[in-house]
């Protein structure tokens, strides 16, 4: 049985039963901003567990998307050297928000693996918490075993909240695997491997050890899609199923060799990091150096790095992922939306990885040549390595052995915990609801927006929160969240900024609404202030919107889909919006590219704006199906989660995508159209700044004032302006360099020791003031002008001393600039730094003697053959 027959088998069996059926939540939670990334399939559910939230619906079911690589939860280090673990994973699960308990949950998990998948009963064994009878009761009346009773078989939420015992099935491969039931001595062996988990929620954990009876005991069950694929398709390993066996095949091709014992775990991690990479670009994560960007840039690029030790030298970790859609594509259709988006984040992180892997080589090159063979190698540059250049710790040991060096384990474990604690997460930033509020927007029906027709209309006050409680009256002066039942205000969504305008009674009552949130559940949340009167549960008020802040954040909404639709045609079909921000004066939108923006084609951009603005083309505004309207060329965006039914913005043939957001009648409301900046935000991601409407037009007479009173300040027309200033900078510029020459002749006249060693001339010489450049120079001078010589130069600035060495190119074999820097630094300021064999630099706080340092060169020297 393929792994997607039993995906849908597990579906159908459950919805026969009475569950719905729900799509998998993303991999990037969206209620926990505690949580790295979805890890479980109750994580969707944890607000309904905690009792906070309730769902139409009493029984449910999903195939989740689970992500282990980063955070509290990390399997990312065992990837590939076990036959089970994986950084992206799938969970099958069943969940009970009151409805049935342990007998009906050990009873649908048992008919399900017994008569559905037709497992042996023979081949299963169960386990239970060692104090949970009625279980034991349970499994002995429905399957006919006797449970294993262990320990630690107890779920939990956290420190506080629901918990309860749970029963884990477990399926027997066979004597001939090594290992033995759970609760053994052999129990990490692989003959027995658990498929499924049933947590019993029957407890609240409360503080001081305390616990109680949940008032409506629940059910979560999770079983590893990956782990019952392997036992269904006779494997022991998980990496043997149709998947992962299609991906591996694949790579075979690719590195143009067979798949063997010594290389199979570079081919594993491979197959899972090509899943966990593809999944997060699809949610629009693109690599970067902090939080989830980081955790995707450690994958893509450990997978590259196994790559290379296939002897794989070109990029091609972007090529599997045709096979990966084909494979996956058909239970989730968001791979192949993004399928062009993910090769490309791919094509270029590991391009970008190439160069800084070429980078790391030469660094520990560097560094081994300032060492004697008795020296470790320093810990703190093998995790710079590790964590910065992508080398696994096993390569700088494998390279190191081979040069006769050893490495300093102890360091370099110091760092690798210093870097785990700095980069724990400590969440997304992303606000909470207070549990007040959360029971307030699940017991309340879904606003009705009518903020597309209209700017005004009469509501109820249906809800007051005032701090973190709900409250049934709200006085001038406080601040006040309020739900009404139906609402003109636009809550902000989609990069769109929400609606700002006024509630009002018939009392005179009037509240300043500042901000606009909208729940999962559809509650618009209207955050404001009371500036006058009070404001009653059940009033019924007018709520009227900001109609010019609206009319300007429509501009600049509607201008940013004339710039996706200009960018995709000057730059290429690959852009694909990955973000945007549209405020009432000004717009931002962030958008997949390898580099920067040419001038020129900024230029073009700006211009075909302004001209499809001066068409004055109708917007069109529909509602479709989702399917189809994508079927007919409408934009879906990158990561962005829609209904089944869609709203379609149409602006001619030039741009037609799926948005919620509000818009002009016709592309000749925008006005003008301006373009601010254009800057890199991370890997492949760049972002245009820009103006629209009358913030365009006051931009533009801004610059264009400063343009004119630039000249006049200059003497000159407006048109020889860019001549008159270039003129001047290079005045400018030419009278630095003088000073700075100057400066640095006065500086180098000072005392300098000399002598000769050998046939080797040493000079050393302390200023102070200089810069780095003009020591480097002067340097670069005395190299040249004296053969066969060493020089030194302390530079002493603000109780610091930096030190810089040079070897000329006809002792470059001979002496190494990094040794002299070493001596020097190391001995006389504890402190370090490194460089090439002809130049050196380093330093550190305090202040160095020019004879003791000249002494040290000619000790260093005479030890040189």
């Amino acid at each position: 049985m393929k792994t997607a027959e039993i995906r849908r088998l597990f579906l159908s069996f459950f919805e026969a039963h009475h569950h719905k059926i729900l799509p998998s939540s993303p991999l990037v939670p969206g209620n926990d901003p505690t949580l790295l990334f979805t890890n479980a399939g109750m994580v969707q559910f944890k607000d309904i567990f905690t009792g906070v939230k309730t769902r139409t619906y009493p029984k449910a079911t999903t195939v989740q998307k689970c992500l282990r690589a980063g955070g509290k939860h990390n399997d990312l280090d065992q990837v590939g050297y076990t036959a089970r673990h994986h950084t992206f994973f799938e969970m099958l699960g069943n969940f009970s928000f009151g409805e049935y308990f342990k007998e009906e949950a050990i009873r649908l998990a048992w008919t399900f693996l017994t008569q559905e998948l037709h497992l042996p009963k023979e081949r299963l064994c169960v386990t239970v918490y060692h104090e949970d009878t009625e279980a034991v009761t349970l499994w002995e009346k429905i399957a006919g075993i006797p449970p294993i009773p262990i320990i630690d078989n107890f779920w939990s939420m956290g420190d506080i909240g629901p918990c309860g015992p749970c029963s884990e099935i477990f399926y027997d491969h066979g004597a001939h695997i090594s290992g033995g039931p759970p609760g053994s001595p052999g129990e990490d062996g692989d003959r027995f491997v658990e498929i499924w988990n049933l947590v019993f929620m029957q407890f609240e954990q409360k503080a001081e050890e305390q616990r109680s009876l949940l008032l409506t005991p629940s059910i979560d069950t999770g079983m590893g899609l990956e782990r019952i694929a392997a036992v269904l398709q006779g494997v022991t390993d998980n990496y043997d199923t149709d998947i992962f066996r299609t991906l591996r095949k694949a790579l075979e091709a690719i590195a143009s060799q067979k798949e063997t014992a010594e290389n199979s775990a570079s081919f594993k991690v491979i197959a899972d990091h090509l899943r966990a990479a593809a999944f997060l670009c699809a949610e629009g994560v693109t690599p970067g150096p902090d939080g989830r960007s980081y955790v995707l840039r450690r994958i893509i690029r450990r997978a590259i790095r196994h790559g290379h030790l296939l002897s794989i030298s070109e990029s091609f970790f972007y090529k599997l992922i045709p096979i990966l859609v084909h494979e996956m594509g058909q239970d989730y259709p968001e791979l192949k939306a993004a399928e062009s988006a993910i090769k490309s984040t791919l094509e270029q992180e590991e391009g970008r990885f190439h160069e800084t892997l070429e980078r790391g080589l030469q660094l520990l090159e560097e560094e081994m040549k300032t060492l004697s063979q008795q020296e470790a190698f320093s810990g703190a540059t093998a995790f710079k390595l590790y964590d910065t250049y992508g080398f696994p710790l096993d390569l700088t040991e494998t390279i190191l052995k081979a040069h006769g060096f050893t490495l300093d384990k102890k360091a370099f474990d110091a760092a690798l915990e210093a870097q785990r604690m700095r980069s724990q997460w400590t969440g997304s930033g992303d606000v909470s609801e207070s549990s007040t509020l959360k029971a307030l927007t699940a017991r309340l029906p879904a606003t009705s927006f009518c903020g597309y027709e209209i700017t005004e209309t009469s509501s109820s006050v249906i809800g007051l929160v005032c701090g973190a409680e709900e409250v049934k009256q709200i006085t001038a002066g406080e601040e006040v969240l309020i739900c009404l039942d139906k609402t003109p205000f636009y809550a902000t969504s989609g990069g769109q900024q929400a609606d700002q305008g006024r509630v009002m009674n018939s009392k005179g009552t009037s509240v300043f609404i500042k901000d606009v949130r909208k729940t999962a559940e559809g509650v618009f949340l209207h955050i404001g202030c009371v500036t006058q009167g009070i404001l009653t549960l059940a009033d019924t008020v007018i709520a009227q919107i900001d109609q010019e802040r609206r009319q300007n954040i429509a501009m600049h909404h509607s201008a940013t889909h004339l710039l996706h639709a200009a960018l995709r045609l000057v730059l290429g079909s690959h852009v694909m919006q990955k973000g945007s921000s549209v405020e009432t004066d000004r717009l931002r939108f962030d958008f997949s590219h390898s580099g920067p923006v040419q001038q020129e084609d900024l230029d073009k951009i700006a211009l075909l704006v302004n001209q499809w603005i001066r068409e004055n083309i109708p917007i069109y505004i529909s509602e479709q199906d989702k399917e189809a309207s994508i079927a007919m060329g409408a934009m879906a965006l990158f990561g962005e989660k829609y209904q089944d039914v869609v709203r379609v913005v149409q602006m001619g043939v030039r741009s037609t995508e799926l948005c919620s957001g509000t818009h002009v009648v016709s592309t000749g409301n925008i006005g003008l159209f301006y373009i601010l900046s254009e800057t890199g935000i991370g890997s492949g991601v760049r972002r245009i700044e820009a103006v629209a409407g009358g913030a365009a037009y006051q931009y533009v007479h801004k610059i264009c004032r400063m343009m004119a009173d630039s000249a006049k300040l200059l003497n000159v027309s407006e048109e020889n302006l860019y001549t008159a200033i270039t003129a001047t900078l290079s005045e400018i510029e030419h009278l630095r360099q003088e000073n700075t020459r100057l400066h640095a002749e006065n500086a180098f006249s000072s005392k300098a020791l000399e002598e000769r060693v050998g046939d080797t001339i040493l000079r050393c010489q302390k200023v102070s003031h200089i810069n780095s450049r003009e020591i480097r120079n002067h340097i670069d001078v005395l190299k040249k002008k004296i053969p066969r010589c060493i020089v030194i130069i302390l530079a002493e600035n603000q109780g610091r001393t930096s030190v810089y060495v040079g070897v000329s190119e006809d002792l470059k074999g001979q002496h190494s600039a990094a040794l002299y820097l070493k001596a020097i630094t190391a001995n006389l300021l504890e402190s370090g730094g490194g460089g090439r064999l002809d130049f050196a630099q380093g330093g550190g706080r305090g202040t160095l003697d020019l004879e003791v340092v000249f002494s040290v060169m000619k000790e260093v020297c005479a030890k040189t053959p």
